[in-house]
């Protein structure tokens, strides 16, 4: 005579075998399963015109603050010493000659971009 077993343990061990069987074979499958052929690896095609594109735009990130930043950390205070101009008037009636010029735009508080002729060669930078 067979001894009686519940029925929570008959269910348990059928859920083990079958568990079994379909784990065996899973790797059974995983183990046949033809290797990849093995070659030579190679890069995909890259598109000059994209690469050139986003590094300029980045670019254009990076240098645009540069081209606005205040070069004169005093400008519009009473500590600024470019906001002291000098004037020369020759003889002669030539037209007087001042730093004026040069060192205004800075002394408002100005960038590079606003000098006069390194702002011109700004504009060919992105941004």
């Amino acid at each position: 005579m067979l001894p009686k077993t519940s029925t929570k343990t008959g269910a348990s061990l059928a859920a083990a075998v079958g568990a079994a069987v379909l784990l065996g074979a899973g790797t059974a499958q995983a183990a046949t399963a033809p290797a990849p052929a093995a070659g030579p690896a190679t890069l995909a095609k890259t598109d000059v015109g994209q690469a050139l594109g986003g590094t300029t735009s980045g670019l254009g990130y990076g240098v645009a603050p540069i081209k606005s930043l205040r070069l004169d950390p005093w400008a519009n205070s009473s500590a600024d010493v470019l906001n002291n101009g000098a004037t020369v008037k020759p003889d002669q009636g030539i037209a007087p000659v001042g730093t004026d010029l040069l060192t205004g735009p800075l002394s408002a508080g100005g960038g590079v971009k606003d000098l006069p002729l390194v702002g011109g060669l700004s504009g060919v930078l992105p941004g």
